[in-house]
């Protein structure tokens, strides 16, 4: 007994002085305990992933790539293969293994090192939240007591999801839906047992067990996770000896991006970080998706660049990256697979395959081209080695358009041969066409562009491209762009003269004006384009024709001033219109999105929208938290609506306000929105239906051919009715612009170079081109071309886009508003006519304006047969 009571003693003392170690330590690590809500409430720090509107993937941002899961959405093999290997008593224990503690403090004192920690899965998720990976004592106590804390309010599915969504993985991945990415490219559904072994392994060392930087110790980490499955009776051992054996798969892979749209996402990224901060937005699991659908975005993208190599390729060839060598002959190219290795060594300064592959491995391309290395020069096509080691041939349809490039208004002769254009040891770009998938000799296009496309009912982004490539240049001209508009201008400018007393069939001047400026002692003579006058002209007709000099003769009736005040009314900025006459020829500078959101408001009958890009905003649990509230064209858009013709004038601020708000538009939670929200009216219903009949003219051949409109390609191409538009040009043609619309679809393509200062000059007929297919080189191409201008430089990327958005879209109008009346005018004099034949034409008036006097029958002008067929036939 002598012995056992001071055993008693001292053992009693021992544990009430490691209660009171237990206790003192829980008071002083108190503070650092999170709270039942923060556990209940714990956010993964998850990238911002951005869609189109129909859910296609087109950028993520974040360093930390996160795939949240449910516990349901988890492959079981994958969670059998995380408790085996991490915490085999994971649904036994109260967040604490005694076991794995006690060999941990085994190991300590026999190595006399912290090799062990004995975590478990909650300690190992306290740790990742809450501490450091520091091995200090106090960081393992603070561990422990929140592991306890953590299993007292969680429940153990709770603490396992959050587990296999936050923990570490390498290669930026954090969760394991992110590492069957990142490895494998897969869904941790898709993950084959050997995959889901290797990943399941990573957790205690991701660095250095990852398959992708140290496939070897992946190889053996993989091998302990299966025996430990196989332990612990998941799996057989017939699928442990098929996965112990499995190959290295892994490689590194990007996000699932099904839609690369990076100029699309860039704004929309930077809409998010203006809203939440950049720290938020990239770390938020914020799920964003916009309003362009992905078929819409694509047809932008390809007709974009697709009008660029045209413009580019019209103005010949700029030659080789560089040659490698020089003097090669080459021969026949060889006919046969067991040929190809001829191909090489012909010549003693000709680079190896090995040589040639290192340098086009390490050169940067951007899009649809592709580096290559001519290996032999025939007579009437090349063999060239590309990036992925193959040889290929591009024959005389891929070579003829390449003349020689000599200035922006000069190319050289067309070639005949081959070696007119190449050498062999040619350092080049080739690509593959859209339409016909044909290889063909290519170019980085030097001049720039912009297309964007909106909805003109609410102002909702449909296609949106800043340039030939985001990865070549991030600046996105198509919202930050601005440039002179040109003769975009006029349709606002003439929907200013119907405000105030004009009428489609008023007759102006289409004389030459020369204005003597006596403080520079200089004659301003602004000029038609082409240079051609035709006397007395209607309205509508000098809008088709886009007669310069009447523009001027508008501006100067009205005052500038008063068209100011009306081009504001459209959003454009006060700021940036010119107060003097040149406003009429659109020396203003706007961006694209200014300008498709002005012609949006003739589209709709009268309405200023407001641009917007995105349509909704989920977490990364896909609910919703936000959704945008637009204000739409519509009057009245509901039953509960008041009724109103009154017509908003806004000020410069209000314009303003509306054009900074892209993104807003009234950020109101879904519950709380209600009906639609009307935009304010700027113009009349009739005034903006008579400005589109107008623009549907320009881009109309109107009976004879000399009677076209500057968008006459439109008519030929898209064979539609509902089509409106207008071309633009600029002095000395450094930008050109057109912009058009149907009733649901506006859009506004630009063309010019980065540096406003060059113009795109001029183009003369190649005829290699022209002798293939006459029609197509003619509407849309690259053949009879001479000044570049809006209808040549721009247009086709308009009616490319178009030509797939409207497939299978009925035709439809904004229906004539009731105040309108249509008359029988003639066509010369503007004036009423009795007469049915092709001197007379149908107009539209506001009642009241129509006309009240009649034609005499000596100013009618019989002009002869005016058969739209022969007409477009007179263009070959």
């Amino acid at each position: 007994m002598k012995y056992i009571k001071p055993l008693i003693i001292s053992v009693s003392a021992l544990f009430l002085l490691g209660l009171v170690l237990v206790i003192g330590t829980y008071f002083y690590i108190k503070a650092d305990l999170p709270s039942v809500d923060v556990l209940k409430d714990v956010r993964l720090q998850t990238p911002m992933r951005i869609y189109t509107q129909d859910g296609m993937l087109i950028s993520q941002y974040g360093v930390k790539r996160r795939i949240p899961l449910k516990l349901s959405e988890v492959s079981p093999k994958l969670i059998q293969a995380v408790i085996a290997t991490e915490d085999s008593r994971f649904y036994d224990h109260p967040g604490i293994d005694p076991i794995g503690m006690m060999r941990a403090l085994v190991n300590l004192v026999l190595t006399g090192e912290k090799g062990q920690g004995g975590s478990t899965l909650t300690m190992q998720l306290a740790r990742d939240f809450f501490l450091t990976r520091d091995k200090h004592y106090i960081r393992k106590i603070r561990e422990i007591v929140i592991a306890w804390h953590m299993e007292q309010v969680l429940t153990k599915d709770e603490i396992l999801e959050l587990y296999l969504n936050k923990v570490e993985l390498g290669h930026r991945a954090f969760g394991f839906g992110a590492a069957a990415q990142v490895y494998y490219g897969k869904t941790v559904n898709e993950l084959t047992l050997a995959q889901i072994a290797t990943i399941a392994g990573l957790p205690q060392a991701p660095s250095v067990l990852n398959p992708i930087s140290r496939p070897d110790r992946a190889v053996v980490r993989r091998r302990i996770v299966l025996l430990r499955m196989l332990d612990e009776g998941y799996i057989n051992q017939a699928e442990f000896d098929e996965a112990a054996a499995a190959p290295v798969s892994a490689k590194r892979h990007g996000a699932e991006i099904e839609l690369d749209a990076p100029y699309l996402a860039d704004h929309i990224y930077n809409e998010m970080i203006s809203i939440y901060g950049k720290e938020e937005a990239e770390t938020g699991g914020y799920q964003v998706f916009s309003t362009v659908p992905s078929n819409l975005q694509i047809a932008a993208q390809q007709a974009l660049q697709r009008n660029l190599h045209d413009y580019d390729e019209r103005h010949g060839y700029h030659g080789p990256i560089r040659q490698l060598w020089e003097n090669s002959e080459a021969n026949k190219a060889p006919s046969t697979e067991e040929d190809d290795e001829k191909i090489t060594g012909t010549d003693p300064k000709q680079w190896s395959e090995q040589q040639m592959s290192e340098l086009l491995a390490d050169y940067p391309t951007f899009e649809s081209l592709h580096a290559a290395i001519v290996v032999k020069v025939n007579e009437q096509d090349i063999v060239v080695f590309d990036k992925q080691g193959q040889y290929r041939t591009i024959d005389w349809e891929g070579l003829d358009w390449a003349r020689p490039f000599i200035n922006d208004t000069k190319q050289g002769p067309e070639p005949k041969v081959a070696s007119d254009i190449l050498k062999a040891g040619a350092f080049i770009l080739i690509r593959q066409r859209e339409d016909d998938q044909h290889w063909q000799l290519a170019q980085y296009p030097e001049a720039s562009s912009a297309f964007i496309a909106l909805d003109p009912h609410n102002g909702a982004a449909q296609a949106v491209v800043g340039g030939y490539s985001f990865y070549q240049s991030q600046f996105n001209r198509a919202t930050q762009a601005k440039r002179q508009v040109g003769s975009n201008i006029k349709p606002f400018i003439y929907s200013a003269a119907l405000d105030n007393g004009y009428t489609l069939a008023s007759i102006i001047n289409d004389a030459p004006i020369t204005q003597w400026e006596a403080g520079t002692g200089t004659a301003w003579r602004p000029e038609n384009s082409p240079a051609e006058y035709d006397g007395p002209i209607r309205l509508r007709e000098a809008l088709t024709k886009s007669k310069n000099v009447v523009s001027v003769r508008l501006v100067r009736a009205l005052g500038v001033n008063l068209v100011e005040k009306h081009l504001a009314r459209f959003g454009f900025n006060l700021a940036d219109i010119p107060n003097d006459e040149t406003v009429s020829l659109g020396s203003g500078s706007h961006t694209p999105l200014e300008v498709v959101t002005a012609m949006a408001t003739i589209a709709n009958g009268g309405f200023l929208i407001q641009a917007h890009f995105i349509q909704r905003i989920e977490d990364d649990y896909g609910k919703l938290l936000w959704q945008v509230d637009p204000a739409y064209a519509c009057d009245p858009c509901d039953k509960q609506a008041e009724e109103t013709d009154s017509i908003a004038e806004p000020t410069e601020t209000d314009v303003e306000a509306m054009l900074a708000a892209e993104f807003g538009l009234h950020q109101t939670p879904v519950s709380q929105q209600k009906t639609k929200r009307q935009a304010p009216r700027v113009i009349s219903a009739e005034n903006a239906f008579l400005v589109a009949e107008m623009m549907r003219s320009a881009v109309s051949i109107n009976g004879r051919w000399e009677n076209r409109g500057t968008g006459w390609r439109t008519a030929l191409l898209l064979k539609r009715e509902d089509v409106a538009g207008k071309t633009g040009t600029t002095n000395d043609v450094r930008d050109t612009w057109f912009s058009g619309f149907t009733p649901d679809l506006v859009a506004t393509a630009w063309v010019g170079f980065d540096d406003s200062n060059r113009r795109l000059g001029r183009a003369s007929a190649n005829r290699n081109l022209v002798n293939k297919n006459p029609e197509k080189y003619n509407y849309i191409g690259n053949a009879m071309v001479e000044t570049e201008a809006g209808a040549v430089a721009a247009q086709p990327a308009w009616i490319r886009f178009m030509q797939q958005a409207l497939d299978g879209v009925p035709e439809h109008q904004l229906p004539m508003p009731t105040d309108l009346v249509t008359v029988r005018i003639d066509r010369n004099s503007g004036k009423l006519t009795s007469r049915t034949d092709k001197t007379s034409m149908f107009e539209y008036f506001v009642e009241g304006s129509e006309p009240q006097v009649f034609v005499a029958e000596s100013e009618i002008i019989d002009s002869g047969d005016d058969d739209t067929k022969q007409a477009a036939e007179e263009i070959f």
